[in-house]
């Protein structure tokens, strides 16, 4: 008879014992604490990454339009606009549009921009040595500044010739340039080109500007909950939760496998077995790291929350997730903790346990590796299919929840019940081969060897 006392006394004993180690301690903290500090520093990271620059930029225009433009395009306020601008495209693609409307209350755009470039423009005249200009790049600095750039404008960029298109531009730069001075370069002439040939055509470009823009509405995700689409955050839910799934569960299952295997080498678990019986330790060691999981899993999803809230995009989450994620997480642990349990049951070292665990690790990596395409069609065939065939059925229907689409009700619970049985026959047999494995020792069983103590005990 099971005595709930003794399973409940392993269970605490396997949970001390991995929670107060010293390299568990390092290990669920680090991570947090690099988040923590990347996030802390990250905007002055960048502001610092992007110090002021200061320097001449040379130009030789001969249109005597482009240079007037380009002398404001490439001001300070002007590149400040374009970086804003930029960087609101990127949160809206993260956070769906009108997504930098929504993190007012986090931080503030300029915390990651960085301080704009200090260019001053030097016009050169039309038939310039261009020789003699390019050897001004790598010359010592003038008067304390660097020349940063050579800007040579073609005849034909503002009025072509008839029948002919458009010239460009070349821009000249000298050795080990930072890519930042150049884009801000190009962005500020494209610019300063198309507003001097809206110009020349005796066009207003703020005109041209207010005609072509179109204010992106909101894309609302219609469901039992209506929110906001947000096309780059839905995309990374999915691997999020399916990675935070295997990883709870490689945690406890690969912790439960190698503290049995060295119970097992250095002789104690003769001992434990002298005061439990081998069903009694197998449940508490179980339920022991499945507790040290789920603390793992509760720390890494409150970190997220807050990442989200300080960003103010706590509301594109859907909770509901979280409470399926907990769900499937301990059909799926106690599926392969069981069967890590049992491989750590059978034999001597770790190094006869990579021969067994290495085809379990590859099932459960086949959701991680197929998450792109079932987040991406979650309603296909493969990945409803992969929703009922355990034991990976609770990984795949957690990426399709986790999608744009995800499946009804009925499909979800019955993916769980289905878990939940695979969940129960593997425990079952896995307790067969715990009792036998515990006390054999010599050679290393094969999986065969498993399957027919499995079948005996």
């Amino acid at each position: 008879m099971t005595s709930p006392k003794k399973v409940a006394l392993v269970a605490g004993r396997e949970f001390m014992a991995a929670v107060t180690n010293k390299g568990f301690l390092i290990g669920l903290l680090i991570m947090p604490a690099v988040f923590a500090v990347i996030f802390a520093l990250m905007p002055r990271l960048m502001t610092a990454s992007s110090a002021p620059v200061s320097g001449d930029v040379a130009i030789v225009d001969p249109t005597g339009r482009v240079a007037p433009a380009l002398r404001s395009a490439i001001g300070p306020e002007a590149i400040r606009a374009r970086r804003e601008r930029v960087f609101d495209r990127a949160v809206n693609t993260v956070a769906g549009p009108g997504g930098t409307a929504a993190m007012r209350g986090g931080p503030s755009p300029a915390s990651f921009l960085g301080t704009p470039p200090d260019f001053r423009l030097v016009e050169r005249p039309a038939p310039a040595d261009l020789a003699a200009e390019k050897r001004g790049l790598t010359a010592p600095p003038a008067g304390g500044r660097r020349r940063l750039a050579l800007l040579v404008i073609s005849a034909d960029a503002i009025a072509p010739p008839a029948g002919r298109g458009y010239g460009s531009y070349d821009l000249f730069i000298p050795p080990n340039t930072d890519e930042r001075i150049e884009r801000e370069l190009r962005d500020g002439l494209r610019e300063a080109i198309v507003s001097a040939r809206l110009a020349a055509r005796q066009l207003d470009p703020r005109d041209i500007e207010r005609i072509t823009a179109v204010a992106t509405g909101p894309s609302i995700t219609v469901g039992d909950v209506e929110r906001q689409t947000s096309t780059g955050f839905n995309r990374s839910v999915p691997f999020v939760f399916v990675g935070l799934l295997v990883f709870g569960v490689m945690i406890g299952a690969q912790t439960l496998m190698t503290s049995t295997v060295e119970e097992k080498s250095s002789r104690v678990i003769e001992v434990l077995l002298s005061a439990v019986s081998p069903l009694e330790l197998m449940a508490g060691k179980i339920l022991g790291q499945m507790a040290v999981s789920l603390l793992v899993l509760a720390l890494y999803i409150g970190i997220g929350v807050l990442m989200l809230s300080s960003f103010a995009m706590l509301g594109l989450l859907d909770p509901w997730l979280i409470v399926y994620l907990l769900i499937f997480f301990l059909i799926t642990y106690f599926l392969f903790a069981s069967v890590f349990g049992a491989i750590g049951a059978a034999v001597n070292e770790m190094r006869e346990a990579q021969a067994l665990v290495t085809p379990v690790m590859l099932v459960l990596m086949v959701p991680w590796l197929l998450a792109a395409p079932v987040a991406r069609d979650p309603n296909t065939t493969m990945a409803v299919a992969l929703s009922f065939i355990p034991p990976v059925n609770t990984l795949a229907m957690m990426i399709r929840m986790a999608s744009t689409s995800p499946p009804p009700l009925w499909q979800v619970w019955l993916s769980i019940a289905v878990g939940l049985a695979a969940a129960c026959a593997a425990t079952w047999a896995a307790a067969k081969v715990f009792r036998v494995g515990l006390l054999m020792y010599g050679k290393p069983p094969n999986f065969a060897t498993l399957v027919r103590w499995a079948r005996q005990a």
